[in-house]
């Protein structure tokens, strides 16, 4: 079986492939980009299964299959929420979630096996309507966004919505909520997927710690090396600094 990853970041890439190679699946060739896959496929024989992600450093993975006719068997790694994924469904694409559990790729690599016995392109039935994921991932007006979260306190459950939240940050390899009521609470996430969660109109992510949303910013403040400081109401435990590389596309999200 020949394999193929298209990952935007060459961490995230060499992590599937570790994982894979657990699985006894080799991964001949890595891509991280849309013009590279496309002299890629241009030039080498088509995989028998792609690992796909959606958003390449330039550009939506789709515009792969406008330039290439590809046959393979796709399984997405995606950090969509679900509507994306519903239409993964309808046009029986799997997906993983990310971060990638170990489990969830073990299934999907077996649904593969057990569900593609021949050669992709002599099977008929991988005829996949890009365009049509495509419309549904770009179009803003058919996007929805995370309102709620479920956290856990011992043996109960707590709901947070997404008005009570003053900021995210992640310490330790975790991810936290923390409320206007200056409450920490750990969520089963990450910022890189939050950033895709959320109404990009009312967070930001100023930096690899913190998304905060516009609502909560009590005053900025010049910082060093050209960065700014965010004053938020009740969190205090870390300063919130907007990076330097995010400063300009900070201000023009102000407005």
């Amino acid at each position: 079986m020949i394999t193929l990853i298209i990952e935007d970041e060459k961490p995230a890439a060499r992590l599937l492939q570790r994982k894979l190679e657990k699985l006894d699946v080799t991964v001949e060739t890595m891509l991280h980009s849309v013009e590279e896959s496309v002299e890629w496929f241009s030039n080498n024989q088509h995989p028998d299964l792609i690992f796909l992600d959606i958003q390449l450093s330039d550009g939506l993975s789709f515009e792969i299959f406008e330039k290439i006719d590809i046959k393979s068997a796709i399984i997405f790694t995606t950090a969509y929420d679900e509507y994306a994924l519903k239409a993964f469904k309808l046009n029986s694409i799997d997906y993983l979630l990310k971060p990638i559990d170990e489990d969830d790729l073990e299934a999907a690599v077996t649904k593969f096996k057990s569900r593609i016995p021949k050669a992709p392109a002599e099977n008929s039935n991988m005829q996949l309507d890009f365009e049509q994921i495509r419309q549904m991932l770009s179009n803003p007006f058919e996007k929805t966004y995370k309102k709620r979260f479920t956290v856990k306190i011992g043996q109960h459950l707590k709901v947070i919505n997404i008005e009570e939240i003053e900021c995210f940050f992640s310490e330790n390899k975790g991810t936290y909520i923390h409320t206007f009521e200056n409450r920490d609470y750990l969520i089963d996430s990450t910022l890189e997927i939050l950033e895709q969660e959320l109404d990009k109109k009312d967070f930001f992510r100023v930096s690899r710690k913190f998304i905060v949303p516009l609502k909560a910013i009590k005053e900025i403040q010049v910082y060093t090396n050209s960065r700014l400081k965010v004053i938020l109401p009740s969190y205090k435990d870390d300063e919130v600094i907007v990076s330097r590389e995010k400063v300009q596309d900070f201000k023009g999200w102000l407005g």
